[in-house]
């Protein structure tokens, strides 16, 4: 008989993919979960899809524990994902994991709800709460697209100063929020080893790239119309008024989680810049 599995939705997303990888390495049972079960080796590929439901028994199928990354874009994920949770927890599912915020506490907007809900829910749980992402500057991130297209980045956070933390880091606490044999149950803010403003973050980028990357500074309007041009209104005004708030000081902080859970210091800014946005440049 197969060991249960580990659900990892979001398989092939920026968390989603370090998390099964990582987990697989540790040989544990996988089930990647994506909305075209896009394979990847060493798991098992699953269909999932938030907004079709009869996706879902499938996906859990033989699966006693699931990393949650929630809909993207959505500003009421819980409307899909608590009844999801329901059900997975009449599967058999008894741990949970689930991605959100350090801008949103539990019961705040959006994730929140989910977040406040999960410790009903499931007797081990954790609730992982990264500042923003490191891979934010990489890809087809907003951000990406405007230093390769515009050599700037732009925000609303002025001199506001954040915790950027790396991907890599949220992917090993998240494993080892999903297999160590006591769950954190509490929710955890990640971030990496130092806050930085924009300005700073520019300033590391050109010195990495060797080209110039200037931090535009954008109204709080300016910031929601350029979102609003590629994703929903309401969603497009919570990212901004996120943006606003680390004018404000909300993010100017750091956390000692990283070290705390996986046992090593989460990297800097500088060591990713160097690995992946330089590469993306070259």
């Amino acid at each position: 008989m197969n060991s249960p599995a580990t659900l990892v939705i979001g398989a092939t997303g920026t968390t989603g993919r370090r998390v099964t990888a990582r987990l697989i390495a540790e040989r544990y049972r996988v089930r990647a979960a994506s909305r075209g079960a896009t394979p990847v080796e060493g798991a098992e590929a699953v269909r999932f899809d938030w907004n079709e439901p009869a996706t879902w028994g499938g996906a859990l199928d033989g699966v006693d524990r699931v990393y949650l990354v929630p809909p993207i874009g959505s500003s009421d994920p819980a409307a899909v994902m608590l009844p999801f949770l329901r059900r997975a927890r009449d599967a058999g599912v008894h741990r949970a994991v689930l991605l959100s915020s350090s801008a949103i506490p539990a019961g705040g907007p959006a994730v929140g709800q989910v977040h406040e809900a999960l410790p009903g829910l499931f007797e081990q749980w954790a609730v992982l709460r990264p500042s923003w992402f490191m891979q934010n500057f990489t890809g087809s991130m907003p951000h990406a697209r405007s230093i390769r297209d515009e050599g700037a980045i732009m925000s609303a956070s002025g001199d506001g100063r954040v915790g950027f933390v790396d991907a890599e880091d949220i992917a090993a606490v998240a494993v080892r929020a999903l297999t160590d044999q006591r769950a954190p149950n509490t929710d955890v803010i990640l971030t990496g080893p130092q806050t930085l403003s924009y300005d700073d973050v520019a300033a590391i980028i050109t010195e990495t790239v060797g080209r110039t990357v200037v931090h535009r500074q954008l109204t709080f309007e300016q910031l929601r119309d350029r979102w609003a041009a590629e994703i929903p209104l309401e969603f497009a005004t919570m990212l901004a008024a996120m943006d606003r708030a680390i004018a404000e000081g909300a993010e100017d902080r750091t956390s000692d989680a990283v070290q705390r859970l996986t046992g090593r210091s989460p990297g800097t800014f500088r060591a990713f810049a160097e690995r992946e946005v330089s590469r993306e440049d070259s």
